[in-house]
């Protein structure tokens, strides 16, 4: 399941990266049909277009399309971020902090370090 799964992805990950270039393919693959039955230019040798009038036109259509696909902006004053504010924990809060504060001394003297860590006195 989880192979299918993966190999599901990558193929819509893959069909998705292919389709900017879909037109080139599909052009190059149908080339002799475009260039004999679908081009404008046909009645025109001279300008040896062979299909690239199509080809540029199913650009253009595809860039429409990508357009009209794009994400629609959100207006940002219908939706309200105040309510952040009412969740916020309690213990948090700077009340919190002066009303349960625990009174701290510094009672290190630093003399017990120094009787331990010290070179030896005598020689073995």
């Amino acid at each position: 399941m989880r192979k299918n799964l993966s190999l599901l992805f990558t193929l819509l990950y893959f069909m998705a990266m292919v389709k900017p270039v879909m037109p080139v393919l599909e052009y190059l693959y149908n080339q002799d049909y475009i260039a004999e039955v679908l081009c404008i230019n046909k009645d025109k040798p001279m300008l040896n277009c062979d299909g690239k009038c199509y080809l540029a036109q199913m650009i253009k259509e595809q860039q429409k399309e990508k357009q009209h696909q794009d994400v629609p902006s959100a207006d940002l004053r219908e939706y309200p971020i105040g309510f952040v504010s009412i969740f916020e924990p309690s213990f948090f809060s700077s009340d919190f902090t002066k009303k349960n504060a625990l009174p701290w001394s510094n009672s290190y003297l630093g003399q017990h370090v120094s009787s331990i860590f010290h070179p030896p006195n005598f020689l073995v």
